[in-house]
């Protein structure tokens, strides 16, 4: 077709950029001859995929009468684009008709489709190749290397997705389908979960499980076992994955998670012994001092090749910034395709530096980082928070929102905040003297009595949900063995008191 020429010339000295506007016909062609070509590609191709131009106004118009369930033709077309200047130059509306002229575009409509969309994404490409160039080769103001390289993973990332030509609204109908779908989860899984299983039964049915593009905040004083929670909710969700692609679940399916653990005070290596010693229930800290017998020796080995294919990913590099966390996670989301994400904890994060000399807004930076991630990403972001040390003035040590540290944002930003106490630990504090053959009747009972109330209280934790944006708030009663660093579901009969 002559008229293409018209498109394909480039300004004199100016590089070629990706496109095939033959295609773009083409195309355009078979939708004008078939409208159900439209079905097939209206969801991925855009208008603005289009390198001319005026074939992205004729598609873009096509779509339009489409939604109102009009037959689209170059007849039908033709009064929106009677005034049109570049179709004037082309002969007028009659360039429509033209576009139809051998039909050749409807045997393979779905392959130029994906041509148009693919070298759109080159095109994109190249402009954030160009900006990069740009960029690194201005030194006018301060250069800061790593910036750039986040800055030019976070433009290759919406590449990647297609974020740079497609926007972020979503119709009802695409919305209450995926809502649909999360309730039919939750059915089929025994009305419990219609997330990713936290591996916890009372867990998952007070929350549902963890849920796309929600930050989930799980806070507490040094000693409770944040880490120990966090750890094995990371294992619970990315075993289960592995087991159900054992089975031939589909992995849209499942209930488990590729999982990401950014752990920012913890080592890979430690966080490994933590899981094999609670997979091979042998105490973590035999497993440090390397105290073990052949057997045991034997378990950890036989657990260790088992877990072998966890799709468990551990980045333990110190001192990440929130942006460069959200680039490790978008990289990894790319490569290893994860669906969870799990930080510890959120205090060790920095922020950008412009308010390095504020602390609170240095963590609400953080803390909208992580969020912004859940919804950037479609995951859900478990991350873990110190607690002030106002918890420890209270008779009650039982911990609230206001002891959440340093920043109120955290509160704010997150949509479930979760604290984990255990009872057995404050208590082994106001432990009275073990009596001996001096002690009076009064000194005796009172050891029987602390005794006694701390047997009830050894072995088991309280996760209180203090905050739920998309359910109830309340108390789940676990159990703890510490010397596995595990936590497992408790009968309700075995819950401590006013748990």
């Amino acid at each position: 077709m002559a008229e293409l020429m018209r498109f394909d010339n480039d300004e004199e000295g100016t590089q070629r950029l990706p496109r095939n506007v033959e295609a773009e016909a083409t195309f355009l062609g078979a939708l004008l001859i078939d409208n159900r070509v439209a079905e097939d590609v209206q969801i991925k191709l855009r208008p603005e995929h289009f390198y001319e131009p005026l074939h992205g106004r004729i598609y873009e118009q096509a779509l339009k009468l489409l939604d109102r369930n009009m037959v689209v033709t170059p007849v039908t077309l033709k009064p929106y684009f009677e005034h049109d200047e570049v179709m004037k130059e082309l002969g007028g509306p009659s360039y429509l008709a033209k576009l139809t002229g051998d039909g050749a575009g409807l045997i393979g409509a779905r392959d130029f489709a994906d041509q148009i969309y693919d070298l759109a994404l080159l095109r994109e490409l190249v402009s954030v190749g160009r900006t990069l160039v740009d960029s690194a080769l201005d030194t006018s103001e301060a250069v800061d290397p790593k910036t750039q390289i986040e800055e030019a993973e976070t433009a290759l990332y919406r590449v990647s997705e297609g974020e740079a030509q497609e926007g972020g609204v979503k119709s009802f109908l695409a919305a209450s389908t995926e809502a649909l779908n999360n309730v039919e989860r939750a059915f089929n899984s025994g009305g419990k979960v219609s997330g990713i299983t936290t591996g916890l039964t009372d867990l998952n049915a007070k929350m549902g499980g963890l849920h796309k593009s929600d930050l989930l905040i799980l806070a507490g004083r040094p000693g409770m076992g944040k880490t120990s929670l966090a750890t094995n909710v990371a294992f619970n969700a990315a075993n289960r994955f592995r087991q159900d692609m054992q089975d031939g679940i589909a992995p849209e399916d499942s209930l488990g998670a590729r999982t990401a653990f950014f752990s920012l005070e913890m080592s890979a290596d430690q966080l490994a012994t933590r899981i094999l010693s609670e997979q091979a229930e042998i105490s973590s800290e035999k497993l440090r001092m390397g105290s073990i017998s052949r057997d045991q020796m034997h378990r950890l080995a036989l657990a260790s090749r088992e877990l072998q294919d966890l799709p468990l990913y551990i980045d333990d590099t110190p001192g990440l910034t929130i942006a460069a966390l959200r680039t490790r996670a978008r990289r990894l989301q790319r490569r290893s395709g994860i669906n969870l994400i799990v930080v510890d904890y959120l205090q060790l994060l920095q922020g950008s530096g412009r308010a390095q000399d504020n602390r609170v807004n240095e963590i609400s930076e953080i803390s909208r980082g992580l969020k912004t991630l859940a919804k950037e990403l479609n995951c859900p972001v478990l991350a873990l928070s110190q607690l002030s040390r106002a918890v420890e003035s209270r008779e009650d040590k039982r911990p609230q929102l206001s002891d959440l540290r340093e920043s109120g944002s955290i509160e704010q930003d997150a949509d479930i905040v979760m604290f984990i106490y255990r009872d057995e630990y404050y208590h082994l504090a106001v432990k009275p003297d073990d009596p001996d053959e001096h002690s009076t009747e009064e000194q005796k009972a009172k050891y029987l009595a602390w005794e006694t109330d701390h047997q009830s209280k050894v072995g088991k934790a309280t996760v209180i949900v203090a905050k739920n944006r998309q359910g109830s708030t309340g108390n789940i009663a676990l159990s703890f063995q510490s010397e596995f660093t595990k936590f497992g579901d408790l009968a309700y009969s075995d819950a401590p008191e006013d748990y």
